[in-house]
This record gives C-alpha cells, sequence and structure tokens, in this order.
C-alpha cells in the first residue's frame, strides 16, 4: 500500500485547452491485479496534449494529462512478474497494442482517456513499463517515450529507411522530428530539414543534418537536382504538401504522422501515381516496436534533445512554451 493518501498531479477539467489546467492534489493510486505502481521521476510534453486538451468539454471527467514519463516502480499488483519494488522504468504509452502486425483502429495512449504521467505517480498495465536505459538520465529518459516510438515507427517499420538513402523532416524542432533526425543519422542516411527559423536550422545543423533548408524557400533552388529525396516524414499536412511533388524521386515514399496545417488535402491524382509515390500513415507503435525502439537507442546512444526543464507546477508555462511553437526537442517536467 502507497504511504501517503495523496499527491499533487496536474488536472485538467472545466475548460477548454489550457484555461482548464491545474497543479492540484488527487489520490495517490493503487496497485490492481496485473498492475505497478511507479513513482514518476521525470515527464515530457507532447503535441498531443495541447489537441486533447482543446477537445474537451467543461462536462468532461478531469484528467491527468501526460503521456511521457520514467520513475522508479513503488507497488505491484497482484499476478506482476518480473517487475519489482525499487525498479527504474521508463513508460510505454501506448495501450493494448503487443504486437506489430495487429494494428489497432486507433491506439490508446496513456494520458488520454486514461489517467497520464504530469503526477508524482502513475499506475500502469505492468506490460507498459519496461527497464530505463542506463544511459539516459532521469530526465531524457522521461522525455523518450512518446515521440521516440513514433519517430521509430515511421522511419523503419513503415518507411523503411536504409543507409545512403535521402530522408526530408519538414518543420523541424518538435519531439518526433528531432528523434527522427537522430536515428536517421545513425542509420546512415541523407538528412534534409526544413523550418521557417534560422535558430532551429542552425541547431538541426549542429545536430548533424546535411542540409536547413527555409520551409517558405524553393526548395530546388538549394537542393541538389541529382540527389532527390527517397522519403519524406511529414507531420504538417496541407501547407506543405504541394512542396514535396518536386523534390521526391519517383518511387519514394511520403510518410504521414500528423496533421499541423489541417486535415484536407487536395492533390492530383497523377501526380502520385504516374510517379509510383506511396503515402504511408503511421500512428504511435506496438509494444514490439517499443521494445525495438529501446535497443535502437541503447546501441547508438542516442540522448534526447531537451529544449527545458519546468517544475510540475509550473507545466501550465511549459505548455505555453509549445503551443507557441518555441521548443526545439522536448520539454521536460521535473518531480523533484
Amino acid at each position: 500500500m502507497n504511504v501517503s493518501k495523496t499527491m499533487n498531479a496536474i488536472i485538467h477539467s472545466g475548460h477548454r485547452g489550457l484555461e482548464g489546467l491545474q497543479y492540484s492534489t488527487c489520490p495517490t493510486p493503487e496497485a490492481g491485479p496485473g498492475q505497478v505502481v511507479v513513482e514518476l521521476s521525470a515527464a515530457g510534453l507532447n503535441h498531443r496534449d495541447l489537441f486533447i486538451m482543446s477537445d474537451r468539454t467543461p462536462q468532461d471527467t478531469p484528467l491527468i494529462p501526460g503521456s511521457d514519463g520514467a520513475g522508479i516502480v513503488v507497488e505491484v499488483g497482484e499476478d506482476v512478474q518480473h517487475i519489482s519494488i525499487g525498479q527504474e522504468v521508463i513508460i510505454h504509452p501506448t495501450l493494448g497494442w503487443e504486437h506489430t502486425a495487429e494494428v489497432p483502429v486507433v491506439p490508446g495512449i496513456v494520458g488520454g482517456p486514461s489517467h497520464g504521467t504530469l503526477a508524482q505517480n502513475i499506475t500502469l498495465p505492468a506490460s507498459n513499463v519496461l527497464p530505463k536505459p542506463e544511459h539516459l538520465s532521469w530526465l531524457e529518459a522521461g522525455v523518450l517515450s512518446l515521440s521516440a516510438l513514433t519517430a521509430y515507427r515511421a522511419l523503419f517499420t513503415r518507411g523503411g529507411l536504409k543507409a545512403g538513402e535521402h530522408l526530408l523532416i519538414p518543420g523541424i524542432g518538435g519531439g518526433v522530428a528531432t528523434y527522427a533526425l537522430l536515428m536517421a543519422l545513425a542509420a546512415g542516411a541523407k538528412v534534409t530539414v526544413t523550418s521557417r527559423s534560422e535558430v532551429k536550422r542552425a541547431e538541426a545543423l549542429r545536430l548533424g543534418a546535411h542540409q536547413a533548408l527555409d520551409s517558405h524557400a524553393d526548395w530546388n533552388d538549394t537542393m541538389n537536382s541529382d540527389e532527390p529525396v527517397d522519403i519524406i516524414l511529414d507531420s504538417i499536412g496541407q501547407v506543405m504538401f504541394p512542396k514535396y511533388e518536386s523534390v521526391i524521386r519517383p518511387g519514394g515514399r511520403i510518410v504521414m504522422f500528423g496533421a499541423s496545417s489541417g486535415d484536407d488535402l487536395h492533390l492530383p491524382i497523377r501526380s502520385i501515381f504516374f510517379p509510383q509515390i506511396s503515402l504511408i500513415g503511421t500512428s504511435m507503435g506496438s509494444r514490439e516496436e517499443f521494445v525495438q525502439m529501446l535497443d535502437w537507442v541503447d546501441k547508438h546512444k542516442i540522448r534526447p534533445v531537451i529544449d527545458s526543464i519546468y517544475p510540475l507546477q509550473n507545466t501550465a508555462q511549459a505548455f505555453e512554451r509549445m503551443e507557441k511553437g518555441e521548443q526545439f526537442g522536448n520539454i521536460a517536467i521535473t518531480m523533484r
């Protein structure tokens, strides 16, 4: 049983968006059969949190948001094997998706509709915690899960990225894009990124990107015509999509995992089937892929890029930074 009966948490209720965030107390969770309780050391923010909060109504049940986190197991429920109290763990955020081939209609994710990681403690199915990579600090492990899993599946499971291929990442700066840059470089790919921000372009070059282009420039003026793009990792959608046709090679792949500029997409069908472009959708990832991603991160000693660190009580300010698109990398929340 937990010693404390209440914990500090970020709770969303009463209003849409950031206005509904409160730093408050709530009952400390307990472990049921097949579950564990993790005392969190650090958590991370994702754009998904903003989308969820913007869709919630005042009538919805209060929710603790957050999908990323790492900490120490403090309670183990009945029927839980191979996990012990005191174990250092990282949270796998996808619920109920065990095998990669068994794709759900919509993946269940920690932090909506179930309570998430922006709290001192969280209860999870035992299958959703795995040993923390030893080379990562608590802050680095706390921001890894959701974005790194999304990037890994998009690049390798769905995109089939290979060494020597040319990857284009439009809109560098967010967590998934940053992990994709680091993973693709480790895989031996050539990586071109784009951003409206000169600062973000410079940071991407510092991390190893081969080219960094202005999002609104004519990419053909600066991209070598003899090095067309093999894969485009798209999270923007309709605003950027018309620019892809001129830089992607025949037979190339566009892997789509977001739609920050809107869901509606209008394009000439012939621009897809004549050059035989593959449009590939992806979202999150399975537990199998999460294990593979952790192995990849450990093998290549990849470390998250941490943009900024906020204490739990200042989570609203952290979300404001994310909402303005100011960050490069991940925004971390510390519980200690």
